[in-house]
């Protein structure tokens, strides 16, 4: 009997209960449709698996697939095995214009722009994407309509206007709004404006090597945060980033409006309806004063190890591509909620009126596709082209995501001036960029600092798993 082609897998578990299931599975069913190969997937803790990459690329010893968290995406670039030469090839060379492999059909020419276009470097895709989420507005439809506001907000402005008629509400919460103090929210928030944290187009139009925490488009943030705020109409929980704590407080009716990763709609549905919230889900609200340019996302993606001979190569590619298939990307979605990865999954789940049953599940899909209709117009939308991928590309994302966190921290607890505090944290934040730039330049990335991950100085780790805290998702 001839052995089976093993591919290994390493993966993030993203610790949802239930997570690596799905993917065990996949790994099972490619293996029965490809008797030659057996993938094994190992799901890992996802703040560690960036430093056992790196110590696998060293030792010569990696997997044929690795999942990168999208902020150390330029770790991902970065990284090299023993002789110098790149970790990983770019999956879209690795494929080379082939429409079909192992008969597996190629689906990277159908994934969902936005997502792809974060993963494309030079033009060329370098990763599959395998989670993606965006930015997204929560609202407690009663709450507002009882405060007179008809509309949900879609502009900072309409969003302060709703929250003072939320406030003059005799019996209504005592704070209109709340969001986790974390990095996705401020890159979003720059991204929507046009701002970049980092030089070189955000890093995709070369490598970064000057952080600014203190922009106009930040300071603008920053300055509106910090205004809802002082108002009273910003619950601020003084956790980083605590989005267990912004979650409860919507699921307990304590506020009207929530923004948070479109990651939680699954769960944010079965608090409302365990509640009794009437949910409505829009699109991050954008600066009316400024041009809508473009978006952030989060999520991961799948790596392709460089170098490998023909026969795991191809496995492994035909692997992903059976991974994202149509059938599997509207499984993933329907029971994640992550945004659906391919045009087609997305095109299905509307022709099976999934998103007419669940409108809140379009709302990401369609704040990557489209520009929204309030704001200041701009060239891309006089062209009709979609909003632009606008994510930043440098070292030690998640340094200084700490960084801009503990200054927000700052802002809002101890009354710190926004210019002051923000051009102190883009100093921090340079030389945080500056240790990587030194560590990758001396024979590769070895230190632990350079591939962390979700790292908060001041904060224990959390994870996904926390939501179940609040709020028991059925998975039968």
């Amino acid at each position: 009997m001839q052995d089976k082609t093993v591919i290994d897998v390493w993966v993030a578990d993203l610790t949802f209960p239930g997570y690596m299931d799905r993917l065990h599975r996949l790994a099972e069913e490619f293996g029965g449709r490809h008797p030659e190969y057996e993938v094994r997937v190992q799901g890992r803790d996802f703040r560690l698996l960036p430093q056992q990459i790196a110590r696998a690329a060293q030792d010569g010893t990696p997997p044929a697939v690795c999942e990168s968290y999208f902020y150390i995406t330029q770790v991902a670039r970065d990284l090299v095995g023993p002789t110098g030469v790149p970790l990983f090839q770019p999956l879209e060379e690795a494929i080379a214009g082939r429409t079909e492999i192992l008969g597996e059909p190629v689906v990277i020419d159908d994934i969902e722009r936005g997502v792809r276009d974060y993963y494309t470097y030079d033009g060329v895709l370098v990763s599959m994407p395998s989670v993606a989420t965006s930015t997204v507005l929560f609202c407690n439809r009663a709450i507002l309509e009882a405060a007179g506001v008809t509309d949900v907000p879609s502009t900072w402005t309409e969003v302060q206007e709703a929250c003072r008629k939320v406030a003059a509400l005799p019996d209504g919460p005592a704070h209109a709004i709340t969001w986790s103090n974390h990095g996705m929210v401020f890159q979003q928030a720059l991204a929507a404006q046009g701002g970049e944290l980092v030089d070189a187009r955000n890093g995709r139009h070369g490598r970064a090597r000057t952080v600014d925490l203190a922009s106009k488009e930040m300071l603008a943030w920053v300055q509106w945060w910090k205004g809802l705020h002082r108002e009273g109409h910003y619950l601020y929980t003084g956790g980083i980033p605590d989005w267990q704590g912004t979650f409860a407080a919507f699921a307990a009716g304590e506020v009207a409006m929530r923004i948070s990763s479109s990651n939680d709609n699954n769960y944010m549905a079965a608090a409302a309806a365990e509640n009794g919230i009437d949910l409505v889900v829009t699109r991050f609200p954008d600066n009316p004063h400024s041009p809508y340019e473009g978006n952030g996302i989060a999520g991961t993606s799948l790596w392709l190890t460089a170098g490998l001979d023909d026969v795991v190569r191809d496995g492994a590619l035909a692997f992903l591509q059976y991974a994202h298939n149509p059938e599997n990307v509207i499984e993933q979605h329907r029971t994640s909620s992550f945004i659906p990865l391919t045009r087609t999954a997305f095109a299905q789940l509307e022709a099976q009126g999934w998103f007419d049953e669940h409108p809140l599940h379009r709302v990401a899909t369609d704040q990557l596709r489209h520009l929204p209709s309030s704001g200041v117009a701009d060239e891309n939308a006089a062209a009709g082209a979609p909003p632009l991928s606008r994510g930043a590309l440098f070292g030690d994302f998640a340094g200084a995501q700490d960084v801009m966190t503990r200054a927000m921290h700052d802002v809002l607890v101890h009354d710190a001036d926004p210019a002051t505090r923000f051009g102190e944290a883009t100093v921090e934040a340079q030389a945080l960029l500056d240790a990587y730039e030194a560590d990758r330049a001396d024979g590769g990335i070895t230190s632990a600092q350079s591939v962390r991950v979700e790292y908060f100085a001041d904060t224990a780790p959390y994870s996904g798993a926390d939501l179940e805290n609040v709020v028991r998702l059925s998975r039968d």
